[in-house]
């Protein structure tokens, strides 16, 4: 079972739980990806992140998650990533697997969480405190 979705709405952590839980499941592995006030490339404080998803975005997510789970067998993967105009603590990315074993559950979730950050074609616009601006991921 994959779930995969690119979306302008909040992200609820209860619905990526309830997607991958099934009566054969002993681990459930959840990352929450959050908005943070500083940025490494960043020079200044961040009050406002804007995610802009290519076309392919949702098709690459897709992909993305159906490799991870045929990558680990028997896991079940849900993962979905905001665009918009997001504020400090608001919630970019949700990705939770579930599956018999613990190790499964953890090394799946971060193969899938990792392997967004790499190939997902989503662009970030940081805005700072000043009104300044910096992209991330841009081409």
């Amino acid at each position: 079972m994959v779930r995969a979705a690119i979306c302008a709405q909040p992200l609820g952590v209860g619905a990526h739980q309830d997607a991958v839980t099934g009566p054969a499941d002993g681990a459930m592995a959840c990352f929450v990806g959050t908005v943070r006030d500083h940025s490494p490339d960043a020079a200044g404080r961040v009050v406002l992140l804007e995610y802009i998803a290519h076309p392919d975005a949702q098709e690459t997510l897709e992909r993305i998650a159906a490799d991870v789970a045929d990558r680990y067998g028997q896991v079940r993967v849900a993962v979905s990533h905001r665009t918009g105009e997001l504020g400090v603590g608001d919630v970019a990315i949700v990705a939770c697997v579930a599956s018999a074993h613990r190790a499964d559950a953890f090394d799946a979730c971060r193969d899938l969480v990792e392997t967004v950050k790499a190939e997902l074609p989503i662009w970030k616009k940081q805005v700072l405190a000043d009104g300044s601006h910096t992209w991330v991921g841009a081409p």
